[in-house]
C-alpha cells in the first residue's frame, strides 16, 4: 500500500470551518481547498464576502474554490467575476446546472475565455464532463468536479466513469478532474490508481489518515477492545 506522501493524486480539503481550514493548510500534503454553500451554512457562515476574504488573508498559496449561489445565470457571472477578483489562487465554483435543469455551459465558456478559473460543479454523467470540455478555454486553469461519491450513492461503480472523464479531458492540459464527494478513505487511492488528478476531502475523513496501513490484526484487537469498553461503560447485565 502506497503511503500518503507516495500518492500522485492531490488531496484538497472540503470544508467552511475557519479553523479545520486553517488546520488542514498548515498540512504539507493538502494541496488546495474547496468550499459550497452548504458547508458554509452548517458552519454558521452568514456574511459570504467577509468569510472568504478572511480566509483568502490566511490562504494565500494554495488554491481555494469559492461557489456562486444564484440561480440565475445574470447573476451566476456577476458574483463569479467578482469572487474570481479577490485572490490569484481562487477559483470560482459553477454548478453544471441552475435548479430548473438549464446547463451552465455557456456562462462557464464566457467566464473561461474571459481568464475566471472557474470549478465546473456537481457533474455527474460522462456528458456533461464532455459538454464542460467544449466549452473550456484550453490556456486557462479550470477544474471539473465529478461527485464520484454520489453518483456511488445511486448503486453505481463511480471509477469507470472517472477514468472516461480522465480520458474525454485530455484535450484540455489545464483542466484537472476532481473526484468530490468521496464516502471512505479508500477512494483517495482508488482516485490515485486510475490518475485522477485531485480529490477533495472532508477534515472527518481527514482524521483517518493515521489508519493508511494500519495492522489489520490490530485494528481487529482495538475493536474488540472498543465494544468491550462500551459494554462494561453501559453496565449491561444478562
Amino acid at each position: 500500500m502506497k503511503r500518503i506522501d507516495d500518492l500522485k493524486v492531490k488531496i484538497f480539503a472540503d470544508g467552511a470551518d475557519k479553523a479545520g481550514m486553517l488546520e488542514m493548510n498548515a498540512k504539507p500534503y493538502i494541496r488546495g481547498l474547496t468550499t459550497n454553500p452548504t458547508l458554509m451554512r452548517r458552519a454558521g457562515i452568514h456574511d459570504y464576502r467577509a468569510f472568504a476574504k478572511e480566509v483568502l488573508g490566511d490562504i494565500r498559496d494554495k488554491p481555494i474554490s469559492f461557489e456562486v449561489f444564484s440561480d440565475d445565470f445574470p447573476e451566476m457571472e456577476r458574483q463569479a467575476m467578482e469572487i474570481a477578483g479577490w485572490g490569484g489562487n481562487v477559483y470560482v465554483k459553477i454548478p453544471v446546472t441552475n435548479t430548473r435543469r438549464e446547463a451552465a455551459y455557456a456562462l462557464v465558456g464566457k467566464l473561461s475565455k474571459a481568464g475566471v478559473k472557474v470549478n465546473v460543479t456537481a457533474l455527474m454523467t460522462l456528458e456533461q464532463v464532455r459538454a464542460v470540455v467544449d466549452v473550456l478555454d484550453a490556456n486557462v486553469p479550470s477544474y471539473i468536479s465529478v461527485f464520484a461519491g454520489r453518483v456511488a450513492d445511486t448503486g453505481r461503480d463511480p471509477v469507470p466513469l472517472i477514468a472516461s472523464a480522465l480520458v474525454a479531458m485530455q484535450s484540455r492540459s489545464h483542466a484537472e478532474l476532481i473526484w468530490a464527494s468521496p464516502r471512505e478513505l479508500l477512494n483517495i487511492f482508488q482516485a490515485d490508481a486510475i490518475g485522477c488528478h485531485v480529490i477533495t476531502v472532508t477534515n472527518d475523513l481527514l482524521k483517518k489518515l493515521s489508519l493508511v496501513g494500519y495492522d489489520l490484526d490490530d485494528y481487529s484487537l482495538d475493536t474488540v477492545r472498543m465494544f468491550r469498553e462500551d459494554a462494561v461503560a453501559a453496565g449491561f447485565h444478562l
